[in-house]
């Protein structure tokens, strides 16, 4: 089985409910158990950046679901690369909501305090979700 890493970045569209992150997280988490996909996902009530790892064959079948969902607009492929080793093993879906916490890192990786993931490198996006990884409890 060949490991990979997906980052992206997307809108919340225009028909999203702010009820409807819970929903995400939770059906992301029951189903990414399913096929061992683990990952790690920010919003900010206006954009998603989100970090998807597991087989190449389960990541792309994920990601492929997310293009066609209708709660994302203007989805950007920011990353895909073959890894090693997972790095959100803990998490079936970590979540980080924009907090105190997101701001120093915005303006660290993106070069302004406010999170916008489309003005990120994938490399850029990838070492800030790690930042965030290590500040949420394990699930």
């Amino acid at each position: 089985m060949f490991l990979v890493r997906l980052v992206y970045a997307s809108s919340k569209a225009k028909e999203f409910d702010l009820d409807d992150v819970s929903q995400i997280i939770d059906s992301a988490r029951e189903n990414n158990k399913k096929c061992s996909v683990t990952g790690l996902l920010c919003f900010n009530r206006k954009y998603f950046l989100q970090c998807l790892e597991g087989s190449r064959s389960q990541v792309n079948r994920i990601y492929h679901r997310i293009l066609n969902d209708e709660r994302h607009d203007r989805i950007v492929l920011l990353d895909y690369t073959e890894i090693i080793e997972r790095e959100f093993n803990d998490w079936w879906m970590g979540y980080m909501p924009e907090s105190s916490l997101t701001a120093p890192l915005n303006m660290k990786y993106s070069g302004t305090p406010e999170f916008n993931p489309y003005e990120m490198l994938g490399e850029s996006a990838h070492q800030m979700m790690l930042e965030l990884r290590d500040t949420l409890p394990v699930l």
